[in-house]
């Protein structure tokens, strides 16, 4: 079966995971309520590569006293992804997160882009 994939990158102070934790853990649950398949967010552990390969650490710019967050959104389609997205950022409480709280990592420094997936085993 197809799917679609929402994928970020992104730097995070380590001293903000756990305010990340759980603005996610919120988040998470309202793309699951409206649809999501899978949301995943997961938090750089094995970060240095042998030479050769460029880290995500690097792809990411991070600074000292942050981590690299890699994270996912599945959906059955891009057009899924379309009609939960339009949900999602109409949902009442994932407005006020964004209006009521203050971001644990620079929005401007995250990296985003759809992917469509081209092996699913």
């Amino acid at each position: 079966m197809a799917r679609y994939v929402d994928g970020f990158l992104l730097p995070v102070p380590k001293k903000n995971l756990d305010a990340y934790r759980r603005m996610s853990r919120r988040a998470g649950r309202i793309w699951k309520k409206h649809g999501a398949l899978e949301y995943r967010e997961c938090a750089g552990d094995d970060l240095k590569v042998k030479s050769g390969m460029r880290s995500f650490s690097k792809g990411a710019s991070v600074k000292s006293g942050e981590t690299v967050l890699f994270s996912w959104i599945v959906y059955r389609s891009r057009k899924h992804r379309d009609q939960v997205n339009a949900k999602v950022m109409k949902d009442v409480r994932l407005l006020g997160m964004m209006k009521n709280t203050e971001m644990p990592f620079d929005v401007k420094r995250m990296l985003y882009g759809g992917f469509r997936v081209i092996v699913d085993l």
